[in-house]
């Protein structure tokens, strides 16, 4: 094809996806409807599911993609999108409305990258984690948001400050001695959340997912753990930092939020918003600490690698930017997806070749564990390089391998004890 009629090709295709589109704000019962709509469109690789209800009883809907829908299959990993969890911040909704209408769409047209994408995940779409909020929000007149009004849950409590505090356990832990993976949860710990919040630590739990991301607004930049500074030495919301906090795993979150961030229109061009972020990535302590929030949470209890994903300046952005924010985030919402086909991924098995649940996968040289699921199947997201792995479970004797990591694809390590 011919370098001149490339362009316009790829340019109608991107008319022919755009205009399909319903580029508008939707209310909880459009987005209930929306979200229908794409399953009915498409309910060989769709399910929709609830984890819960908000305080004022909307359902927490869930659109799950895959080959084999309400199946995990061994080997293939799970992945999550939450929107919305701050009812005001409204973008990350939509986004992922469109993005479920767009899988179910190049799915049907035989896209091959689509098709491979849902053949070799299981999505999660969790569009609004906060419904309660954003009906307050939405309620309010266009030009007269204010810049918190709809954040928090029915009951006013901000829900990325609301998931128990497992850094408090986790710096003690540095210095004394201690893991900082899988940390257990305190004895009254269900007491101290809302019911968002409860329900999305219980869908945590069901499913072991790899890797996510937590679409938010006010910023352009996509933010990587530990979001909780060591030490919180000023007071004031937000708790202005400057000094990161990172992870065992700080080369990869790096890696992860730069994926999103350079193939996102603009966001890796700083400023950005105001605000001065080299390659458009920020350690979260390093920009403001702060303390019980989700990306920290799913880091050190569960195996999921999660980023908070700051995507619009304007909190709730007008109508008529949408097409335009859909189109400057839909290629790093798919390339963050394939994130999740990285690393190494195996199962580990007894010597009848029976899964073992709860093995633990630990990486010579990084302090920060992950489990096998239930089938015995694990996922470790890696860069590229040689690693010494080991495999232990309770009652079998640890084995150990080096690997080669590359930079297509997982590498596949399985492990009989």
């Amino acid at each position: 094809m011919s370098q001149l009629l490339w362009p316009l090709v790829r340019f109608l295709l991107l008319i022919e996806v755009a205009a399909s589109v319903n580029f508008v704000h939707h209310r909880y019962e459009q987005l209930v409807q929306a979200l229908f709509n794409v399953h009915n469109e498409c309910p060989d690789i769709t399910r929709i599911y609830t984890i819960g209800r908000s305080v004022q009883g909307r359902h927490l809907y869930v659109l799950e993609f895959s080959d084999h829908p309400g199946i995990h299959e061994p080997l293939e990993p799970e992945f999550k999108y939450v929107g919305n969890m701050h009812g005001n911040e409204v973008l990350g909704r939509e986004l992922l409305l469109q993005l479920s209408e767009f899988l179910c769409e190049e799915y049907r047209r035989r896209n091959e990258r689509i098709t491979r994408l849902i053949w070799d995940t299981r999505i999660h779409i969790l569009p609004s984690m906060n419904p309660d909020g954003y009906e307050v929000a939405a309620n309010q007149e266009p030009d007269a948001i204010g810049y918190l009004t709809g954040r928090n849950n029915a009951n006013g409590v901000d829900l990325n400050r609301n998931f128990p505090d497992l850094n408090t356990f986790m710096y003690y832990n540095e210095k004394n001695g201690g893991p900082n993976h899988h940390i257990p949860l305190p004895a009254n710990w269900k007491s101290q959340v809302e019911p968002e919040t409860l329900a999305v630590i219980h869908w945590m739990r069901h499913f072991n997912f790899v890797l996510s991301a937590n679409l938010h607004g006010g910023a352009l930049v996509a933010n990587y753990p530990y979001d909780k500074a060591q030490e919180q030495r000023s007071r004031g919301y937000p708790r202005k930092s400057n000094t990161p906090s990172p992870t065992p795993d700080d080369k990869l979150f790096r890696k992860l939020a730069k994926a999103y961030s350079y193939a996102h229109h603009s966001m890796h061009q700083s400023p950005t918003c105001g605000e001065q972020f080299a390659d458009g990535i920020t350690n979260g302590a390093s920009w403001y600490s702060l303390s019980k929030g989700m990306q920290d949470f799913n880091y050190l209890y569960t195996n999921c690698f999660e980023i908070t994903l700051e995507l619009s300046c304007d909190k709730f952005p007008p109508q008529k930017d949408l097409e335009k924010e859909w189109l400057a985030n839909r290629e790093a919402l798919i390339t963050y997806l394939e994130e999740v086909h990285q690393g190494i991924k195996g199962l580990v098995s007894d010597e009848n070749n029976n899964g073992i649940a709860g093995a633990v996968i630990s990486v010579h040289g990084i302090g920060h564990d992950v489990t096998s699921g239930d089938q015995g199947d694990y996922f470790r997201l890696l860069l590229p390089g040689t690693y010494t792995i080991t495999a232990s479970a309770a009652g079998y004797r640890p084995q150990t391998v080096t690997v080669t990591v590359g930079p297509a694809g997982p590498s596949l390590v399985s492990c009989a004890e």
